[in-house]
């Protein structure tokens, strides 16, 4: 009985050029950097060591100076108004014009501009736009919000579109042989698909501008950012201390929550954190009993 000699396939030389570009692409650029910004490691354990700088700065902070915590939490709250607000504006305004860049809902000669005007939006952050609103509309939340709603608008639009464009064409053509119209497509066919991912990116944005915010805030944007900038000028370490300490932590509970929430919408399942039992409890049905 003669057997049949395997042969183990070998893999093309061209896959083992391709890993070593991908490495070296990596590799480069960070060693580069390294050396651009002169990073010392005897410098970082100077700051991190006992009794360094880093130690001798949160040592000042600490016990919190919690007599003014009530205008701490007013700044967190304003925070949370600009991040929402700017939330609330990206999706509004990138909705639309996902589907215009989407390259399945529009002609090319509509969707490649569109495309082109959401990466021209992108491309200024939300500092840079804030900076150029303050001139214009005076110091305070209202700029800081207009600056994160802008870089919003292209970020949510252009993850939208790409959301849309990953969807299944299936539903979309049995629509359409059906004799569908073009909004019966987009509402029966488009947005069942595209709703939970699109809406999951809405809430997940909303956790970035609320960071974005307090970053804001630095520049006289309002939110917490000025709060704790003012303390710091003012080497009021304690109650600097205090803002920290309630800002992470609202931050904390706010991404918590809103990623038990995005679980649920993607997936369906309620999860296993605090937050989601909470939500659980909300949108859980009693069982039917038969014959009752």
């Amino acid at each position: 009985m003669s057997t049949a000699t395997k042969t183990r396939p070998t893999r093309p030389r061209a896959s083992g050029y391709i890993k070593w570009g991908i490495t070296a692409a990596i590799l480069i650029p960070f060693i580069w950097g390294v050396l651009g910004l002169e990073i010392n490691p005897s410098r970082i354990w100077d700051a991190i060591k006992p009794g360094g700088q880093v130690w001798t700065l949160i040592g000042a902070m600490f016990p919190p100076d919690f007599d003014k915590v009530g205008r701490t939490f007013e700044k967190i709250l304003e925070s949370l108004y600009v991040a929402w607000i700017g939330t609330i504006i990206g999706a509004l305004f990138s909705f639309p014009l996902a589907f215009l860049a989407a390259t399945n809902m529009a002609p090319r000669w509509v969707s490649t501009p569109v495309r082109a005007v959401l990466s021209g939006i992108r491309a200024f952050p939300e500092l840079v736009l804030a900076i150029m609103f303050i001139p214009a509309l005076g110091l305070g939340p209202y700029p800081g919000a207009l600056a994160i709603g802008v870089h919003s608008i292209g970020t949510l639009g252009k993850l939208s579109s790409e959301v849309i464009e990953g969807i299944d064409e299936g539903p979309l053509e049995a629509i359409k042989a059906a004799g569908g119209t073009r909004m019966q497509v987009i509402r029966m066919g488009v947005l069942p698909q595209a709703m939970p991912n699109i809406l999951a990116y809405w809430i997940y944005r909303f956790e970035i501008n609320i960071r974005a915010s307090a970053v804001l805030g630095v520049i006289g944007a309002g939110g917490v950012g000025n709060e704790l900038v003012q303390r710091l000028v003012r080497r009021e370490m304690p109650a600097a201390g205090t803002v920290l300490i309630l800002t992470v932590a609202t931050v904390l509970v706010i991404d918590t929550i809103s990623g038990a929430v995005r679980r649920r919408i993607v997936s369906g399942q309620p999860g296993t954190g605090p937050a989601a039992k909470l939500g659980s409890f909300f949108t859980r049905r009693e069982p039917v009993v038969d014959g009752a």
